[in-house]
């Protein structure tokens, strides 16, 4: 029998200390409410993985509104986005459509944020750490893991958040789930460029040789994707390959071009659509990506995960004052009844601008039909908007 050497007993114990997991400790705070945070990984290695960050209006509120307003100063706010295709850009503006915005903050700005402000209260946050398991998770809920030095020790809790992504351990735990899988013949490839913004907003572009997107980090690094196949090889494309690939599929009667420049991270990025239901069993909750994955072509990831969060800790906060568990009930219909929508739109935005293999003639026409009838359509146009920005919460 393994020895124990610690047992600590607070209210919340949150497995995943990424955005997900230091959100809700972080809001759980404000309201009073005691949390441990662990996670398996250092924090300097969360802090230098790059991660996009487009966020929808109510992800940019929920920080501000909890202490955290960097993302005023340091995020840059998008008021639309090119749809381009046939060589062409068309604007779809959300401030006209939809009257709201999205800014552009990456994920390891959200997480610093959050990890300075939950240690400068004083939080426990315990990052490093090896062979985390959940147990009782109907009476008596504790999590236990294993520390730098080897150590082994346990947290006594009366509620656990499983914020643990998208190879959950938690999510194993539920029994009786349903779970709703949707794979992708095709992965993005994601580089780092060293050079100036090439369009002040993001670029969603279709071509016949595939789907390419253009975003932007700061004034001197950038990051794109393009589709590729999933088992391609980062290591064996050059830079000059990559910049070609990218110039062809924006290339145009416009004369667009990309603002060239040093390749300084290059990755292939698999995707897929994932939902399990009940988020709930016991006194076990997830939250994020344990719960549910999307493509990323909509930017609803980090979003879904930080709506999550927000419902789940006025949920937590009423079961605990309460001391009324039935209160979780809801949370499971609440969460995914926004999940679902964010599923759609996903899998709309990515099979609208990507091109499979096997596409025939018809296929591309059909495509290029639904592009043009979206751009040439106040109500199409709108429905983008209203998705991009995101759907106000409830």
């Amino acid at each position: 029998m393994t020895t124990i050497a610690s047992t600590t007993r607070t209210q919340v114990a949150i497995v995943g200390g990424g955005p997900a997991g230091l959100m809700v400790s972080h809001l759980l705070h404000l309201a009073g409410i005691d949390s441990v945070v662990i996670d398996n990984r250092a924090v300097r290695t969360i802090e230098t993985t790059h991660r996009a960050g487009i966020l929808e209006r109510d992800s940019v509120r929920l920080l501000v509104d909890s202490g955290l307003d960097r993302v005023l100063r340091d995020g840059h706010r998008h008021e639309g986005i090119s749809l381009r295709f046939r060589g062409l850009s068309h604007r779809i503006d959300f401030e006209n459509l939809a009257g709201a915005s999205c800014w552009l903050y990456p994920q390891t700005d959200i997480f610093i944020d959050l990890h300075r402000a939950r240690t400068a209260d004083g939080a426990d946050l315990r990052f490093g750490i090896t062979d985390t398991e959940v147990v009782d998770i109907l009476n008596a809920p504790r999590v236990r893991y294993t520390d730098a030095t080897g150590h082994r020790h346990e947290i006594a809790a009366d509620l656990v958040v499983g914020a643990d992504g998208s190879r959950s351990i938690c999510r194993s735990l539920i029994p009786g789930v349903t779970q709703y899988f949707r794979g992708y013949p095709y992965a993005w490839f994601g580089v780092l460029v060293q050079a100036p913004p090439s369009a002040p907003e993001l670029i969603y572009s279709r071509s016949r040789d595939g789907f390419a997107l253009i975003s932007q980090r700061t004034e001197s690094v950038q990051r794109m994707y393009f589709q590729c196949d999933p088992s391609e090889n980062p290591d064996e494309w050059s830079d000059d390959r990559i910049w070609n690939e990218l110039q062809t599929r924006l290339a145009g009667e416009d004369g667009f071009r990309l603002k060239e420049g040093p390749v300084i991270e290059r990755t292939v990025l698999p995707f897929r659509s994932f939902v399990q239901t009940p988020m709930r069993h016991g006194r076990l909750v997830l939250a994020g990506d344990a719960a549910h994955t999307v493509p990323p072509t909509g930017a609803k990831g980090l979003n879904l995960a930080l709506a999550d969060v927000r419902l789940l800790a006025d949920t937590i906060q009423q079961a605990l004052t309460k001391n009324d568990l039935t209160v979780l009930e809801h949370y499971t219909a609440r969460a995914l009844d926004r999940v679902w929508k964010a599923q759609h739109f996903s899998y709309w935005m990515t099979t609208m601008l990507h091109r499979a293999e096997d596409s025939s003639e018809f296929d591309e026409q059909r495509q290029l039909g639904e592009l043009t009838t979206l751009v040439a359509s106040t109500a199409g146009s709108t429905y983008l908007a209203e998705g991009y920005t995101g759907w106000p919460g409830r």
